[in-house]
């Protein structure tokens, strides 16, 4: 009996022992196998796949200038060039083999010069507008900046109650918009001279040109409109001169051919100006160099700028002379021209040149090469005209 469980227990001991070697083995090999076995290729990321089937885009020149990029340029795309017998387009071989395939961008075209002109980013890019004027008795050239709109104009009535030696000219320089400057271009000179007809008599011009003023700022201001303009104007009338402004639109008479300035800017760093918006409860802040009405506007006169119309008023400063035989032209122009260039210099640039209007668009040049990028308006008025 005892040598029969011994025998079973041997039987049961072996057949124990043969389970555990044969797990240990079978264990052995499956580590094998996943460790040698070679893992399937994986396919491309998706993203890169759906970029590789799409055909390559570039964007237009404009918007390449607007980021700075030489067109044709893809910001973010890189595509497989296709070898001989591929289509261009078509999906990629998947694993090793579409690695190894050279990655290159498109080739560099070359875009044949236009009037756009673009500037690196972080800057404006703007498409070069200009247009000029020439009659007997003025000219007139003017040139887009990079701001989005045009927003310089200028206005002329000449011949007024059929006499050629009464006119009005005007200069414009707009901000936040074309509404206050389109206004103004419509509606000033005809203010002008309803109100002179309405005063009548020599010694009222002034209140004339003053209610015009008013009269349009109170037209535009009823419409809602934020934006504003500086206004320079001039009256010619029996040999007189009657110069107005609102802001830093600025009027230069050229006597013996010496500058002198008819008009003042109205800006906040003014001493009678900033008094004035303190005096009405404004206030006038520097910011890097610059004087601005509530941190805002760096004008402190003008038609129009509703949010700002306690403090920027349109009242214009008048100055009035007679015309004499040493009084040659008169230059407008905007402060696109007066910010880089001189009084003194502007008067030379004109006596230099036989043509006024090659005069006025030698100035806008001279301007945009010391690196104005505002809008110009540069008017030259003949004198003897209306003497």
């Amino acid at each position: 009996m005892i040598v029969l469980v011994v025998s079973v227990l041997n039987v049961s001991f072996s057949m124990i022992n043969f389970l555990l070697h044969s797990i240990i083995t079978l264990k052995k090999t499956f580590s094998m196998n996943v460790l040698t076995s070679p893992a399937p290729p994986s396919p491309p990321p998706l993203s890169w796949r759906t970029t590789l089937a799409e055909p390559p885009t570039f964007p237009s020149k404009r918007d390449c200038c607007s980021l700075g990029l030489e067109p044709p340029f893809v910001a973010s795309k890189v595509f497989v060039v296709p070898s001989e017998g591929e289509t261009a387009g078509a999906p990629p071989p998947e694993g090793k083999e579409a690695l190894g395939k050279e990655r290159r961008r498109p080739a560099r075209i070359v875009i044949p010069e236009s009037s756009s002109v673009g500037f690196d980013e972080g800057r404006c890019v703007f498409e070069e507008v200009e247009f000029e004027v020439e009659e007997r008795e003025y000219c007139l050239a003017s040139r887009k900046g990079c701001k989005q709109d045009m927003e310089d104009g200028y206005g002329v009535i000449t011949n007024i109650s059929g006499d050629p030696k009464q006119a009005i000219f005007g200069v414009f320089d707009g901000h936040g918009g074309r509404a206050a400057v389109d206004h103004v271009t419509k509606k000033l000179g005809k203010n002008i001279i309803a109100a002179i007809d309405e005063l009548k008599g020599e010694d009222k011009l002034e209140e004339a040109i003053k209610e015009g003023y008013l009269t349009t700022d109170k037209e535009f201001l009823s419409q809602c409109v934020s934006s504003g303009t500086c206004v320079a104007t001039v009256l010619l009338n029996g040999g007189e001169l009657l110069v107005a402004n609102a802001g830093d639109c600025r009027v230069v008479l050229s006597r013996n051919g010496v500058a002198e300035a008819l008009t003042n800017d109205h800006r906040p760093g003014r001493e009678d100006e900033r008094s004035r918006i303190e005096d009405s409860g404004g206030y006038v802040s520097c910011r890097n160099g610059v004087w601005r009405v509530q941190g805002s506007l760096a004008i402190s006169r003008a038609i129009g700028d509703l949010h700002l119309k306690d403090w920027i008023i349109s009242e214009p400063e008048i100055r009035r002379l007679q015309i004499t035989s040493d009084c040659a032209f008169l230059i407008m122009a905007s402060d696109g021209l007066w910010d880089k260039v001189t009084n003194q210099e502007a008067v030379d640039e004109v006596l230099k040149h036989r043509s006024p209007l090659q005069s006025c668009k030698a100035l806008m040049d001279l301007s945009a090469s010391r690196g104005n990028k505002d809008d110009k308006t540069v008017m030259v008025i003949d004198l003897h005209r209306f003497i």
